[in-house]
């Protein structure tokens, strides 16, 4: 009884920290008290119901031998975890009457919302429902197996399972679950030197140290191992939320109406560095908009990187919000991590969006990877070819259009003019920049809009005055023309510092092209003119990491080049947009999906047919029939205690036989059943209905006694067993051999 005691105990640890793989989901803090109470409570629960406790009525050498029914524990568990989650996790709500709603939205939709949220997730009880039912369920039903069951090392199996899930759900999170799983296999190793039949002190002191240098040891040579390919992350089967506009107004088209009042007051931002502000990538164009085709995953705090090496320097931000309208949420690019504000985030260019319009004093803090770049990277790069880049070089023409607008034609030729002598991809994307900055001026007052026939206007009749708006997408679709793909950017300026804080107004609006290299990823180029100061004709000047980078992009086009790969002066015709299938799933998870469900088919199978063919005994047509069956059912009851050559073996053996097997408790329903099959055998008077019933009533007895002596968990791993599905019944009574035999 004690080993028991002591192997609920280390049960409980093995879930507690297969619980703890949940790190990678929710971080330390929130899943620590979930996972103290959803172990704990399950674990005394089934302490209380299914250790062993005494009986009025029984015998003192039977004394403590009886428990509560399973049936019993489980359903008083389920009541149990409903209460306490309700005065856990729910219990803001319970005054409000939300909270069975909640517990059910949270258990039905939380693993897709989980998988669906760039770790880690928020710790919302929404979500962390399915850690505590989780965790919950895997205490019970390790603290059973423990009380129940004389298997070693069965009770570790609810923990495991409860491990998987959580290693499913946190395969792209922070952190490492290396030393969870080194923990469990020691936890393991006690419990089966826990469970063993003469543990003993001597074996239990080499055991736990033996345990303790294993654990050690996998731990070490686990970064080590030659394990290879990506692992399986469930994320990339659930469907990510379809692209949506986050805004009634798309940011560029606020631009002219920003410069034209300069003087409201944005954000202001506290920042280790003076950077450009990010505000919105619009990447879409379809001749008459640009939009944003951003898939917005929401995100506890963390932001995946870009996918693109490099170096990089980290800019920390304290941002708060003034009069910044919409859902989009400013930072410098590229950002790691956010706290303070719940967002959504694109995990492709990394713009951020609330859930909701932004309101005044909103405060959150932002980590950002700014990219960086040499001169020799930009001269020797070449365009991006990946679907993105493809998607980026798209020149529709227009909704409802039949054929290409004659704009296109002009823009071809201006940027054919603009860039002439330059040949590589930098030359041309640097000469582009100097052409429409050095021709140009900027004007607040010139009319918002950027359609083919817009920018043609701005281009060639209004001699190429506007705001940055206007020069930003004049750029996008003139080097479009000539292959580089491109991308809009909304944003503002650094701002006007003042004692450590920096000051957004909407007078620092900017909007910049981006141009996608081969392994650099998307560069910023800046082709708006600049004029010093602010005020209603103008904006301010180029910030300090701005300038930086135009001096290196000029430095980078200066140099002598042949053609660029990929690049020339030979333009590229207007295409439509291409969709790029996604991966397909590996080959792999269809076999182990296969798999499985052999498995599970041939379980079903294996427990289904004993069944019905006992339901198919017990409905024989006569009594006589009847009493057969219920002796056939005896027989293979007795056969989970060793009988076997039942051929050979007459009636009274048999009873014999059940009585030195499963006790004396047997002998009064064995011998009565016994005489039922002789006498509806060879008796001259038929027997009647209630003999048949008397019959299936011991048979009954016997299953039970059975059970309680060979244990459930056994007679389950004997039915499991395909001998089980290979018994059939003889021929009916009149035509089958002596029953007794």
């Amino acid at each position: 009884m004690i080993r028991r005691y002591l192997s609920l105990v280390v049960t409980a640890a093995l879930v507690a920290t297969a619980g703890l793989a949940f790190h990678r989901v929710f971080g330390w803090g929130p899943i620590i008290p979930v996972i103290a109470v959803a172990t704990l409570v399950p674990a005394l629960l089934s302490a209380l119901l299914s250790g062993p406790r005494r009986s009025r009525t029984a015998q003192p050498a039977a004394a403590g031998s009886r428990r509560w029914p399973l049936w019993i524990s489980l359903v008083l568990t389920i009541c149990a975890w409903t209460a306490t989650v309700c005065l856990t996790l729910f219990r803001d709500r319970l005054s409000d009457g939300s909270v069975p709603q909640a517990i059910g939205s949270g258990l039905r939709d939380s693993w897709e919302s989980i998988l669906t949220t760039l770790p880690p997730a928020p710790a919302r009880p929404e979500f962390l429902v399915l850690v505590h039912v989780v965790v919950w369920l895997a205490a019970f039903a390790s603290a059973e197996l423990a009380l129940r069951t004389s298997a070693r090392a069965a009770p570790v199996l609810p923990a495991l399972a409860a491990f998987t899930v959580a290693l499913l759900l946190g395969v792209d999170g922070p952190g490492s679950n290396v030393p969870i799983a080194v923990a469990l296999v020691a936890l393991l190793v006690v419990l089966v030197l826990v469970r063993s039949e003469e543990p003993g002190p001597g074996r239990l002191a080499l055991g736990l140290p033996i345990a303790l240098v294993l654990g050690l040891v996998a731990f070490l040579a686990g970064p080590y191992l030659p394990v290879s390919g990506e692992p399986y992350d469930p994320r990339s089967q659930v469907a990510a939320p379809p692209p949506q506009r986050r805004d009634s107004v798309s940011p560029l088209d606020r631009v002219s109406a920003w410069v034209y009042s300069p003087d409201q007051q944005m954000f202001t931002v506290r920042a280790s560095r003076a950077e450009n502000w990010r505000l919105a990538v619009l990447d879409h164009f379809d001749g008459v908009t640009w939009t944003s085709s951003a898939r917005f995953v929401p995100t506890g705090s963390q932001v995946p990187p870009a996918p693109e090496p490099g170096r990089r320097r980290t800019v920390d931000q304290q941002i708060t919000i003034q009069e910044l309208p919409g859902v989009w949420v400013p930072a410098a690019d590229r950002v790691r991590s956010i706290d303070g504000l719940g967002v959504a985030v694109d995990t492709g260019s990394g713009t951020l969006a609330a859930g909701q319009p932004l309101h005044s004093g909103q405060t959150y803090r932002v980590t950002s990877s700014v990219p960086e770049w040499t001169a020799d990277e930009l001269a020797g790069a070449a365009p991006a070819q990946d679907g993105e880049a493809r998607a980026a070089l798209e020149l529709p023409w227009g909704p409802g259009a039949t054929k290409a607008p004659p704009e296109l034609a002009d823009f071809r030729q201006l940027a054919q003019q603009a860039t002439r002598g330059g040949y590589t991809p930098i030359q041309q994307a640097s000469q582009l920049q100097t052409w429409l900055s050095g021709r140009g001026k900027y004007d607040v007052t010139a009319r918002p809009g950027h359609n083919y026939a817009q920018l043609r206007y701005f281009l060639v009749e209004n001699h190429e005055r506007g705001t940055s708006e206007h020069f930003a997408t004049a750029y996008a679709v003139m080097a479009r023309t000539l292959g580089l793909p491109t991308r809009v950017v909304v944003g503002f300026r650094p701002g006007e510092a003042t004692g450590g804080l920096r000051q957004v107004t909407s007078g620092d609006v900017l909007v910049w092209p981006e141009v996608k290299f081969a392994r650099l990823g998307w560069v910023p180029f800046y082709p708006t003119p600049e004029k010093i100061g602010r005020g209603a004709s103008g904006s301010v000047a180029a910030g300090e990491t701005q300038q930086k980078l135009e001096n290196i992009q000029k430095n980078a086009a200066s140099r002598q080049g042949g053609r660029g790969p990929g690049v020339s002066n030979v333009t590229t015709p207007p295409r439509r947009l291409t969709i790029v299938p996604g991966s397909s799933t590996p080959w792999w998870v269809y076999v182990l999906v296969a798999i499985f469900g052999l498995i599970l088919v041939y379980v079903v199978v294996v427990l289904l047919v004993p069944f019905l063919r006992r339901r198919r005994r017990r409905s024989w047509p006569t009594p006589s029939e009847r009493i057969t069956g219920a002796w056939l059912q005896v027989v293979e009851h007795l056969g989970d205690v060793g009988l076997s050559g039942v051929r050979t073996l007459t009636a009274h053996e048999v009873v014999h036989f059940g009585t030195r097997s499963v006790g004396e408790p047997a002998v009064g329903h064995l011998r009565p059943l016994a005489d039922l099959v002789n006498r509806s055998r060879f008796s001259s008077s038929a027997p009647g209905p209630h003999a048949a019933e008397m019959a299936w009533q011991h048979c009954d007895a016997v299953g039970r006694l059975v059970t309680e002596r060979a244990g459930r968990f056994y007679r389950m791993r004997r039915r499991l067993h395909p001998r089980s599905l290979s018994r059939k019944d003889p021929v009916r009574v009149h035509d089958e051999e002596n029953p007794s035999r």
